[in-house]
């Protein structure tokens, strides 16, 4: 597998998750290399000429109006590193440590921040040959950029902080040693060409939208087998009524659904048994489609920051010119990503509500309750429904947006920040919990499946019912179900059931 060429302008979702993910190495581009090299030859020239420009020949935030000699430069950015490395909490995952490194490194590519090629390929180096800088998941305001989390990422390149290499937690200075890395000394304008930057939550958020899009197939599919396990009635997802309502995700999410149910016999006409079923049935089109616009949305935000540069002081080498601006604010991303946790919010929602009419006699066209036979003496699938309820609740506390916040910082120098990076760990959150509901809906689902006979299920939803019921069994007396639930869960984040329903069906949307 060759490299990704790194070239700080077009960096895709896909490869992202490439990198980070399934580890996959980069490289820069020729021209990429060319721009790092300009833009650090205009910081020497201005260092040379002793110019007063904020961020290499001063102080930081409140302290812009101090001048730092030459002398002080590099004890001024390494200062700059070890007094913003306040990071606390658990430390990010190592798929979130390495989509933070890429994105600095892309951001560091096109060439706007005056950092040495020496000192980016060091990071480039560290991410290669996998030193995983240990970061924080607190401590970020998302404006000045992600400063504490990204320090830390610093700390391991001056052999500093801490780190995972080869599954092992241990010093900065051992990891690199061990992954025979050399580390740096930083100089002008590279502490903060390294910190400033929004790649914090744009690493958190690039994956949670990553993963939201493939959930929301998950939904889908989850919704036809409970569609099938209550008989419902598959007119109201015919194409003309979605068609003049043609908002994308809502005709999608129909297309989806007919090609799962096509060929079902557990399905039913409008008139047949009832006229009509539920919201939480007959409005899937509408409620996933909702969602999914809003997915779709996020990824563009996502993949313009993935490319933008995002620190301060910005170089424009062809002007000889170097403007301080604020396009570290993580405002355009934390409306995105408090957008996202609510998109993914509604998936929980309703898939709960379609659970419920599973588990109540009262709604579920003829299952028994709590989809067990031998009731009262078995709960069955009761308190699948509480524990999917109180997932819900939490996504509900959870989808508040972070971004409607602001503390001032700085002495008053930073009096507006996006809380970005807390809106991207909410959604993340969310997600998870969201997963777990559609585990719960997808077990119930099928086990209504079994109480109605199985009479024959839909081209897609039968690969789906037969991938669960190779390691998942009917439940014939009660058992621990946080088991099920686990096993359902690690399934659908295995990613089988959607590739193998698409082999079939073809790709859903």
């Amino acid at each position: 597998m060759g490299k990704v060429v790194i070239d700080g302008n077009s960096l895709t979702i896909e490869e992202f998750i490439q990198i980070t993910r399934w580890r996959k190495k980069i490289e820069l581009s020729q021209e990429a290399i060319e721009r790092i090299n300009k833009s650090r030859a205009l910081v020497d020239k201005f260092v040379d000429e002793n110019k007063v420009v904020y961020g290499i020949t001063t102080g930081f935030g409140k302290f812009s109006d101090v001048v730092i000699t030459g002398d002080e430069t590099k004890e001024l950015q390494r200062n700059l590193i070890i007094s913003h490395a306040c990071g606390v909490g658990e430390p990010l995952s190592e798929e979130i440590v390495r989509g933070i490194m890429l994105l600095r490194i892309n951001a560091l590519a096109k060439g706007f921040s005056g950092i040495r090629l020496s000192t980016l390929n060091t990071l480039i180096e560290m991410l290669n040959k996998g030193v995983h800088p240990i970061i924080p998941e607190k401590g970020s305001l998302g404006s000045s950029g992600d400063l504490a989390p990204l320090s830390h990422m610093v700390l391991v390149m001056l052999g500093e902080g801490e780190a995972i290499y080869k599954g092992q937690k241990m010093s900065g200075k051992e990891a690199m040693e061990k992954a025979n890395i050399n580390t740096i000394e930083l100089t002008s304008k590279e502490g903060l060409a390294l910190i400033n930057g929004t790649q914090v939550m744009t690493s958190i958020g690039a994956h949670t939208i990553y993963d939201a899009m493939e959930l929301s197939k998950i939904a889908d599919i989850a919704a036809s087998l409970t569609i099938e396990a209550l008989n419902g009635i598959i007119d109201a997802y015919d194409i003309r009524v979605q068609n003049i309502r043609p908002h994308e995700g809502q005709i999608n999410t129909s297309k989806n659904l007919l090609k799962l149910l096509e060929n079902s016999s557990m399905i039913s006409r409008q008139g047949e048994i009832r006229v009509q079923d539920a919201y939480s049935l007959r409005c899937v089109p509408q409620i996933h489609g909702g969602s999914k616009d809003c997915f779709k949305y996020v990824k563009e935000k996502v993949e313009i920051e993935m490319n933008s540069a995002t620190d301060n002081p910005l170089i424009f080498y062809e002007d000889e010119e170097v403007i301080s601006g604020g396009n570290f604010h993580g405002q355009p991303m934390a409306l995105a990503f408090d957008f996202l946790g609510i998109g993914l919010a509604e998936l929980a929602n309703i898939s709960e509500r379609r659970l419920e009419r599973l588990v109540n006699p009262s709604l579920s066209n003829g299952l028994p309750g709590f989809l067990i036979r031998n009731g009262g003496l078995n709960s069955g699938f009761m308190i699948v429904q509480y524990s999917a309820a109180a997932l819900v609740s939490e996504n509900k506390v959870l989808a508040h947006p972070a971004s409607v916040d602001s503390i001032p910082s700085s002495a008053n120098q930073e009096d507006h920040v996006s809380m970005g990076t807390i809106a991207s760990r909410k959604a993340m959150e969310i997600l998870d919990n969201v997963r777990k509901v559609l585990s719960m809906e997808i077990l119930a689902a099928c086990q209504g499946i079994d109480l109605r006979g199985n009479k024959g299920l839909g081209n897609g939803t039968k690969i789906v019912y037969n991938i669960i019921r190779e390691k998942i069994g009917y439940l014939d007396k009660d058992k621990p179900m946080y088991e099920e639930i686990n096993k359902c869960e690690e399934i659908i984040k295995s990613g089988e059931i959607v590739s193998k329903v698409e082999e079939v069906i073809g790709k859903l949307f």
